[in-house]
């Protein structure tokens, strides 16, 4: 016996089906605002991220030389990537460009409450407009993959921050700030207690009664105040905080939206507006997912200077979230039909399956040569609506059996008119 490897995850067709329903959802919301599947790679190579990130990420990194003396690692995130596509093909590409993609990455970190070595992600991403529209077509999107999932805002909120308002405020102080330092600071606050946040953000170059002041008036989240005391930059990424809510409010999300500008999302690479997204009642303590904008980072890969704003939606996170609300779907398999034969009368149910399943339905045929009470067994267990026996003694007359498996109750029809012209044809329409 194989152990399987830790923060690997199995998922048996039950616990996909789920998946596969809860990734379907969000990906058809993404589809309706216009969002284009892309294809990744899930090698790169380790440069690109240390590059990006500096040495210290490859023991984050699975990392490895291939074959060809290339140094390479498993993707542990697609904002790179993207990146990377954009500025290889940025001439031909019609902006805005709007991808989505789901697929799975690779970290080596601690494992913990929905985080994993390996995990998957759906995220969405808008290339080449700077407007706040944008920003606000992210966040309305996924409100409606949230709502769209059978959560409502007492189960969730969007806390929308400002990296320019962060860092703006920082530099207006008399101090020699590493803007950089204080900001993952203040990402760390509320999984802190606020001495040790005083003294992260002393540690980054504000004094004590500086790092007390900046706490307070993040934390008061006064937008009117924080414009008159940061000056013309910080009133400027006030307003344009302002009009991305303005925006978002016409696009449906305003409701889920709040300032918090204690939200700051750690990576160097956020320039603008951020925001993390969380479950109203505090039970599950991580953040379901978040995102904002990097409009820097394409520059910073060789291609022209062009603006973005993103999203990256964790699928552990979010099960988390809908297991606690109560909509995350019924882990079991579904199916629509189960061809019972009993004797030599494969060709007629294999026909029968076929009409059935060019309807679109979810037909199984016995491929066992197993006994009646077995198949009638399986079939329970597949979760069959209805069973269709196909048996020698009743094709003799021109029948077939159709039970209906929740109430056990079952009629005999013409094998003619089964499936005849209905698609999905039950118990009901023959009794």
């Amino acid at each position: 016996m194989y152990d399987r490897l830790k923060g690997f995850r199995d998922f048996y067709p039950g616990e996909m089906s789920a998946r596969r329903e809860v990734v379907d959802t969000v990906e058809t919301a993404a589809a309706r605002y216009g969002f284009r599947e892309i294809g990744t790679p899930h090698l790169e190579r380790t440069q690109m991220y240390v590059d990006k990130s500096g040495e210290e990420i490859v023991e984050e990194l699975y990392a490895f030389e291939d074959k060809g003396g290339r140094e390479v690692a498993l993707t542990p995130e697609l904002t790179p990537t993207v990146a990377r596509m954009v500025v290889a093909k940025q001439q031909a590409l019609s902006k805005p460009i709007k991808w989505v993609s789901t697929r799975p990455f690779w970290r080596y970190e601690q494992v913990q409450q929905g985080r994993f070595r390996e995990f998957y992600q759906t995220n969405a991403d808008i290339f080449g407009s700077s407007e706040p529209e944008a920003d606000a077509e992210i966040l309305a999107f996924c409100a409606d993959a949230l709502t769209d999932l059978g959560l409502t805002g007492d189960d969730f909120e969007f806390r929308v921050s400002h990296r320019d308002i962060l860092g703006g405020l920082l530099r207006s102080f008399d101090a020699d700030v590493d803007v950089a330092d204080a900001v993952r600071a203040v990402d760390k606050s509320e999984k802190v207690e606020r001495e040790e946040y005083l003294g992260l953000l002393s540690d980054a170059g504000l004094s004590y009664d500086q790092a007390g002041e900046f706490a307070d008036l993040i934390e008061r989240g006064d937008l009117d105040e924080i414009a008159e005391f940061g000056g013309d930059d910080v009133a400027a990424a006030v307003e344009n905080l302002r009009n991305v809510l303005a925006a978002a409010d016409d696009f449906g999300a305003g409701e889920f939206c709040e300032v918090s500008l204690t939200t700051a999302r750690g990576l160097d690479y956020y320039t603008g507006v951020v925001f993390e997204c969380f479950d109203s009642t505090g039970d599950v303590s991580r953040a379901t997912f978040g995102g904002g904008r990097y409009d820097d980072l394409i520059e910073s890969f060789g291609g022209q200077p062009t603006p973005a704003v993103g999203v990256g939606i964790g699928n552990a996170t979010l099960q988390l979230l809908c297991q606690r609300a109560g909509v995350w779907p019924e882990e079991e398999l579904a199916t629509d039909y189960y061809l019972l034969t009993v004797g030599d009368t494969r060709g007629v149910a294999s026909d029968i399956a076929r009409d059935l399943r060019a309807a679109g339905n979810v037909v199984e045929v016995d491929v066992s040569d197993r006994s009646f009470g077995a198949q009638m067994s399986y079939a329970d267990s597949v979760n069959a609506d209805t069973v269709v026996i196909v048996g020698e003694r009743d094709l003799e007359n021109g029948e077939v059996t159709v039970k209906d498996m929740a109430s056990g109750d079952q009629t005999t029809v013409p094998v003619d008119d089964f499936p005849g012209d209905r698609d999905a044809p039950t118990y009901e329409d023959y009794e």
